[in-house]
């Protein structure tokens, strides 16, 4: 009885009555189920987390094809609107041509017209002014001498012919 003095088996003594208890009690399966349920637990989240992120991936998957696409498109539109800027500029650049012909060509008949016009008009003033020193000429002739024999015999010639 030497043993029972000893305090070291009293401890196991109760650690062994502890663990009966446990066993009667049915502690250790209700742990075991406990731990079990909070494990399937963890491992639905760990599942759905997994299936979250895989739609996360797919989900930024399509949203960079779709960027792609876009960009693409975006090229394609800069690259038809630069063609039709080059276009238009090129048309305008045409048209600008053939206005300033049209207007250089309108130009030169005004002054081709302005010239015969000048010319016209100096010619006009030069038969005046021929007619006018003829006037002065023949007045003074005339204011000379009062007959004068070749418009006399002009005059003659022509009694002949009307009688």
């Amino acid at each position: 009885m030497d043993m029972m003095q000893e305090p070291e088996f009293w401890v196991r003594l109760a650690l062994v009555i502890f663990f009966v208890i446990l066993v009667v009690a049915k502690v250790p399966g209700s742990l075991w189920k406990t731990l079990g349920d909070k494990g399937e637990a963890v491992r639905a989240e760990l599942d759905e987390a997994v299936r979250i992120r895989q739609e996360a991936t797919d989900l930024l998957n399509s949203i960079k094809a779709q960027r792609l696409e876009t960009e693409k498109k975006a090229r394609e539109l800069i690259a038809l609107a630069e063609e039709e800027a080059q276009r238009l500029a090129k048309e305008a650049h045409e048209k600008l041509e053939a206005s300033i012909k049209r207007r250089e060509e309108l130009a030169e008949r005004k002054i081709a017209q302005a010239e015969a016009r000048a010319a016209a008009d100096v010619k006009a003033a030069a038969a005046d002014l021929a007619a006018q020193v003829a006037e002065t000429v023949l007045a003074e002739r005339l204011a000379k001498a009062k007959t004068d024999p070749l418009v006399d015999k002009a005059i003659g010639q022509l009694e002949g012919r009307f009688n």
